[in-house]
């Protein structure tokens, strides 16, 4: 029925660069530190913070040993992200179901970053949405400024603008279900120690034959084992909502 789990990193509209962190045990979700500095993506106008409920498939893998055969790039090294386009604004951690309706093909400093679109299987018009040509019918302009998000939100931190297979192009729900599939079997190929991982903690409690799998004390022990939380670090001017940044489109 192409309906994926995904796990919320970022709820829509926030700043702050939440995301699975793979070196870690058990992956929790923390934010991206760059240079000693917590990471937060700019607003760069019109837009205001991520633009979706941004997230993950997790059991998926961009293995970045392999070169995909429509990009001509080796993957990210990361699980596969969701951009979920429903009504609601999820939390952080929360696991939702998604229908899967296309996907976009980012090339990211020379990596595959593929960029799944979907939408909350209880969304109140979820029923109306079966492919990628229902969101531009129903959300015109959508797809067009996710384009514009990816291609620029880098700009303001002193990079280059981001660049896209396809000429930008979306495609759509059977394509971005195989790609889920593909990098399913990447990811199988991970946790069976078939393929070597480098630094990606590959620790687990389901995988049952995987040589990774851990009691459920192991992970109760890794768990109390981290640092109690401490006050809130006070928001940096770039992680502050009101800001913005006027970009000339190139």
């Amino acid at each position: 029925q192409n309906v994926f789990n995904m796990v919320v990193e970022v709820p829509r509209w926030t700043n702050a660069k939440m995301e699975i962190a793979t070196k870690d045990p058990l992956n929790p979700i923390k934010q991206d530190v760059k240079k000693g500095k917590l990471r937060y993506v700019a607003n760069v106008f019109p837009h205001k913070g991520y633009i979706w409920n941004y997230g993950a498939i997790p059991q998926t893998w961009e293995d970045p040993g392999h070169k995909d055969e429509n990009t001509g790039c080796c993957g990210d090294n990361d699980p596969v992200d969701v951009c979920e386009i429903g009504s609601k604004v999820c939390s952080r951690g929360e696991v939702i179901k998604v229908k899967v309706l296309g996907v976009l093909a980012m090339i990211d400093e020379g990596e595959t970053d593929w960029k799944i679109i979907a939408i909350n299987t209880e969304d109140p018009e979820a029923e109306n949405y079966n492919d990628i040509n229902d969101v531009r019918r129903m959300k015109p302009g959508y797809l067009e400024a996710t384009v514009d998000w990816f291609r620029r939100y880098k700009v303001p931190d002193g990079k280059p603008e981001n660049q896209f297979a396809f000429n930008g192009e979306f495609k759509g729900k059977d394509f971005a279900v195989n790609v889920i599939k593909s990098t399913h079997e990447h990811w199988k190929a991970l946790v069976a120690k078939k393929t070597d991982g480098g630094e990606i903690n590959c620790t687990n409690l389901t995988v049952s034959d995987s040589p990774f799998c851990c009691s459920q004390e192991c992970a109760k022990a890794t768990v109390d084992a981290a640092p109690p939380c401490k006050a809130a670090n006070p928001i940096p001017p770039e992680g502050k909502s009101q800001n913005r940044h006027y970009i000339a489109k190139q």
